[in-house]
């Protein structure tokens, strides 16, 4: 199964992030094509485009979709091309009815390698090495990046926008004010949340964002906690289903999270709470005056939804993450990482030419300046990183000791919107748990 070798190539990670180091130190909207261009030239650009539509499907909302509106305008003055956005939070099901139905987009934004995989092995995409300068494209990417997004020696995606999710964003002034100390272990974090509560404050905000997709961010909490208590090893065999769900730290992974979700008092509005909001929105508690909830566990793309809301806090010392706490000290450190993967699947002039200013160094420095990007491109010029808290972001991808993909972006599609789904059940009713634990192994061993 393609996914089951490809997890191999996670384990280099660590190598990633060390190349990485060289360029940093189901509804759909239809979006209009208006924005305020950037000064960058469109360089890759070859030919005259007026006219000429892009169609582009992905899951960007609110300021995420804001920042690419930016970033593809400065593409369109310089070309004369147009592109259509598509916004779906139900991207696998969309893309493959379009596909069914002989309408597909030019471009997608894929959320996971998984899909990316699966959509190569299945001949739906078009190899980018079939036309992009690959002399250009291997001087901007590591090897590690390329081989990742390539099936059977052929390139199909770009890994254009990559995502820490070991950060854990909090408010530095709002700590200071009430005594309150960053926690180093998942021991000081309960301890620290325990005296929250005692205090009349609230520790944590924690969101599953509405849609078919509900339940991703629940998920990332999983994923990282199994990383951190039960290392790599056993978290690449619980992705390839070489364990069941019902191993002993996999479930201890899943009550570590339950007692957080259950305790009473830990989390904004309880467990219910989780549902009434965005992941966007998740951030906004810690910042208001006073914060109504002091913690949120999220990807660090959440950066872009705190200077979207609040322009003139300044980064580091109004606003700022921790890394999330060590549960087991042999894997400190330990960081999952999230990443959004470019690929093509109609072939068109304009379609070539947008593809290859999106792998383009100058269309990602573009988005680092607007906030909330991290760019594995190594012509990326470290100097774009404007504040400290995105430095301190790309800082830590390429330092961590141990790194892997989010496991539920190295799942089939179909054990990953299980997998959501079943997050949403187990918030409701966590006495579930052992069933959800047995059908997810289920769903784990029908998709190999």
């Amino acid at each position: 199964m393609v996914y089951r070798h490809k997890i191999v190539l996670t384990i280099i990670l660590l190598m990633l992030t060390a190349a990485f180091i060289v360029g940093c130190a189901s509804s759909t909207t239809t979006v209009p094509t208006t924005a305020t261009p950037t000064t960058a030239s469109t360089t890759a650009a070859s030919r005259n485009l007026k006219g000429a539509h892009v169609r582009v499907l992905g899951l960007w909302s609110g300021p995420e979709l804001d920042s690419f509106m930016t970033v593809k305008a400065a593409w369109e003055k310089d070309t004369g091309g147009v592109v259509d956005w598509e916004g779906t939070q139900d991207l696998p099901d969309v893309l493959t009815a379009r596909m069914q139905a002989g309408n597909p987009p030019d471009i997608a934004i894929l959320p996971s390698p998984g899909l990316m995989q699966q959509l190569s092995k299945e001949g739906k995409l078009v190899p980018l090495n079939s036309f992009m300068d690959m002399n250009q494209v291997s001087k901007d990417y590591a090897p590690a990046w390329l081989d990742l997004g390539s099936y059977n020696g052929e390139l199909y995606a770009i890994f254009y926008k990559v995502a820490n999710k070991a950060t854990v964003w909090y408010n530095p002034r709002a700590f200071a004010a009430a005594n309150y100390t960053v926690p180093k272990t998942w021991d000081d974090m309960i301890t620290l949340a325990d005296k929250m509560v005692a205090d009349g404050n609230t520790p944590f905000s924690i969101v599953a964002p509405s849609g078919p997709a509900s339940g991703w961010a629940l998920t990332d909490w999983i994923s990282e906690i199994v990383l951190n208590n039960c290392g790599p090893d056993l978290y690449d065999k619980w992705i390839t289903g070489e364990i069941p769900w019902t191993d002993a730290c996999i479930k201890q992974s899943f009550d570590m999270f339950d007692e957080i979700v259950q305790t009473k008092g830990y989390v904004l509005g309880g467990s219910q709470g989780i549902f009434a909001t965005t992941d966007a929105n998740g951030t906004y508690p810690l910042y208001t005056d006073p914060p109504t909830a002091y913690m949120y566990y999220l990807a660090s793309f959440a950066q872009a939804f705190i200077t979207s809301k609040y322009p003139h806090i300044n980064p580091g010392d109004d606003y700022n993450f921790f890394t999330f706490p060590t549960i087991n000290p042999k894997y400190a450190g330990a960081v999952t990482i999230g990443a959004d993967v470019v690929v093509m699947v109609n072939d068109t002039p304009a379609a070539r030419s947008f593809m290859t200013y999106l792998a383009s160094a100058q269309a990602q420095e573009a988005w680092i300046k607007l906030g909330g990007f991290t760019s594995v491109n190594r012509g990326v010029s470290p100097d774009t990183y404007l504040d400290p808290v995105a430095r301190e972001v790309a800082k830590e991808l390429s330092e961590a000791r141990i790194s892997r993909f989010g496991a539920g972006d190295m799942m089939p599609a179909s054990l990953q919107k299980a997998w959501w789904k079943d997050m949403l059940e187990l918030v409701k009713d966590p006495s579930k748990l052992d069933s959800i634990l047995n059908s997810l192994t289920s769903v784990a061993q029908s998709a190999k």
